[in-house]
């Protein structure tokens, strides 16, 4: 018997952008005006008795100004068993709002995603970025909402969240934990056994190469619903920061 969140990834890689991915990485509000990044990321979503998805992701990143920075990524989909293909093509921005005058600093998150199929849709991903500190602690809250252009799930829009609290211990290692999940349209939420919400510890951490270059890496680990299916998520991210 196929298990519901398969059925639902093959689906999902099927029509490109059809409905928000079930993984993601907490988007944070930051100054890094003139730093370049290559950006390295890898996650994957497995439930009991299956194999687990892949989707391994690149791009390079920009800090155009100290309040604007822009990504450009394409990701790709596939298992251990199976070829991998392309999924979507990625353009993403975040634009600060704020820079410390205020206890919460607010940013605006943009994005665009197109599959990477000839007839997949579009999708608009949007929302607020909040974030403060509390000592050594940052603490981060987004809602965002998923608009999307063509395909199946042409003129929903998602509606989703992302936490994460995170202590810098040093440099080279931050640990917090994380939070994700998707609640369905944003105007009629799907019932609670079709939501996805998951949650989990994550490490963090920077590590200087010289030059003024560094690498930046992040992991989690998370476990909880996927579209009602109980199931173990694990993303990584490395970043050549230069």
């Amino acid at each position: 018997m196929i298990k519901p969140v398969v059925l639902f990834l093959s689906l999902l890689s099927a029509c490109g952008i059809a409905l928000a991915d079930p993984g993601y990485y907490v988007v944070t509000a930051y100054d890094n005006e003139g730093q370049r990044t290559v950006d390295l990321r890898y996650w994957t979503v497995k439930s009991a008795g299956s194999p687990a998805t892949l989707w391994p992701e690149i791009g390079l990143g920009f800090g155009v100004t100290s309040r604007w920075y822009t990504e450009l990524y394409a990701s790709f989909i596939g298992t251990m068993s199976t070829a991998f293909k392309k999924d979507t093509f990625n353009w993403q921005n975040e634009y600060l709002l704020t820079q410390g005058q205020y206890p919460i600093d607010v940013a605006v998150h943009a994005a665009l995603i197109k599959g990477a199929q000839a007839d997949d849709g579009y999708a608009l991903e949007y929302g607020p970025v909040l974030q403060t500190d509390i000592g050594r602690t940052q603490l981060n809250a987004n809602v965002f909402f998923e608009h999307s252009y063509g395909g199946y799930a042409s003129g929903h829009t998602q509606m989703k969240y992302q936490w994460q609290a995170e202590y810098r211990w040093k440099p080279m290692l931050h640990f917090g934990l994380q939070g994700f999940g998707e609640l369905g349209d944003w105007n009629h939420w799907s019932t609670r056994d079709q939501q996805s919400h998951r949650t989990g510890p994550a490490i963090f951490g920077s590590l200087p190469v010289g030059g003024g270059q560094s690498i930046l890496y992040q992991a989690a680990l998370l476990k909880g619903s996927t579209y009602g299916e109980n199931a173990t998520m694990f993303s990584m991210r490395i970043q050549y920061a230069f």
